[in-house]
């Protein structure tokens, strides 16, 4: 089992990043927007990771830190949450906001996250409530509202952030019209937010 994977960031994207270990070996692995902002491409980086092997597929999930890992695989255990829905959903929100949602049962914010209906979101909050207080009070996280603009030319950001909504399955003319409603409200937003304000109106 891998445990962690440390190298050279070569690819990085909102949605994937691939490591370059000792020997030249590059990894790829799935990321949250949370990790991606927390690493540069070109710069040496630690990833934690969770394994998904299944017959036809052996996917690497990554994670800058233990509080998110932790958060990913409680969510994975929730009938009908796939590493795919766990990822967005740790995109959607950082894991501070996330795990405020699960354990006040705010029904209404979780069902933000693409894929996930009243049912669902009703299964996390059962499912999770009492885990979540026993799992992740030993993490300080919290809510992070501060900024972390990514790139000097706004036009770069912006078709960076359409390119992770279409990454993350929605359709190229939506993600276009969100990035632009959110980059006239606020033309200097980062990547972070427009992508996670984004995720909650497509």
């Amino acid at each position: 089992m891998i445990e962690y994977l440390r190298g050279k960031v070569v690819e990085r994207t909102p949605t994937a990043a691939v490591i370059e270990v000792a020997g030249g070996v590059g990894y790829l692995l799935s990321i949250s927007l949370n990790t991606y902002n927390k690493i540069r491409e070109g710069e040496e980086a630690k990833l934690l990771v969770h394994e998904v092997l299944r017959e036809d597929t052996y996917d690497l999930y990554g994670f800058c830190e233990e509080a998110e890992r932790k958060l990913f695989r409680l969510l994975v255990t929730v009938n009908g949450i796939g590493p795919a829905t766990a990822r967005l959903a740790l995109s959607s929100f950082a894991p501070g906001e996330l795990t405020r949602l699960i354990k006040e049962g705010n029904e209404a914010g979780l069902k933000a996250i693409k894929g996930v209906g009243v049912r669902t979101a009703q299964r996390i909050i059962v499912e999770l409530k009492d885990k979540i207080e026993a799992e992740m009070s030993t993490f300080s996280i919290g809510i992070d509202s501060s900024k972390d603009p990514l790139a000097t030319e706004h036009l770069a950001m912006y078709e960076e952030a359409e390119k992770a909504f279409v990454a993350l399955g929605y359709p190229a003319v939506a993600a276009r019209k969100v990035v632009a409603k959110l980059a006239k409200a606020d033309p200097n937003m980062s990547i972070n937010d427009m992508i996670r304000k984004g995720l909650q109106m497509l």
